[in-house]
């Protein structure tokens, strides 16, 4: 196998983002525990048409890169900031833009941010449902972290890090192969 590729996808329309640090935070440990090659991407990425897009092919170019990287990936993490109970709109918008088979059995860590614990469940009552349908291998450890959980808009709470960890130590049982040598003190 050549070497696993992640992709990560921050559901926010704002930049810089908690969603977005939560991304990075995951893509970072991918790399460290993984031999994984990672990319992140923002709803931005998708281009200024993603609001009017009807099928992927109404993208702009770089959008469809976007997309195409996207779905090329072994595997994925996916947060989303969490309003009201549910994600975003445009972040729901470009989900529906990607073809029902093309997620299928693919890997996905499901993750969200909220403003509070009030919104904790809608990790499992949005976005597991949404990846099910897609019929994606949504990994079993889903994440959901707060306003609290964040120092400076970096990801610090040791509770929220280590589910993380335990979130991103499940795609090591999925590619076993990319499992990094760890050092013998550890």
């Amino acid at each position: 196998m050549s070497q696993l590729h992640i992709a990560g996808l921050s559901g926010n329309i704002t930049s810089p983002s908690k969603t977005r640090a939560l991304v990075g935070t995951a893509l970072d440990l991918a790399t460290t525990q993984l031999n994984a090659r990672t990319s992140l991407f923002e709803v931005a990425d998708f281009g200024p048409d993603l609001g009017r897009a009807r099928r992927i092919s109404d993208l702009d170019e770089a959008g469809q890169r976007a997309v195409e990287n996207l779905l090329n990936a072994d595997a994925l993490i996916v947060a989303t900031p969490i309003y009201k109970g549910s994600y975003p709109g445009l972040f729901k918008h470009l989900i529906d833009l990607i073809d029902p088979a093309a997620l299928v059995r693919k890997p996905v860590l499901i993750a969200a941010t909220g403003g509070g614990e009030k919104h904790a469940l809608a990790v499992e009552h949005q976005l597991r449902p949404l990846f099910a349908f897609f019929e994606a291998r949504v990994l079993s450890t889903a994440v959901h972290v707060s306003d609290r959980d964040f120092t400076d808009g970096q990801l610090t709470s040791e509770p929220a890090l280590s589910r993380l960890t335990r979130a991103i130590d499940e795609f090591a049982t999925i590619f076993p192969q990319a499992v990094r040598v760890r050092a013998a003190a550890e």
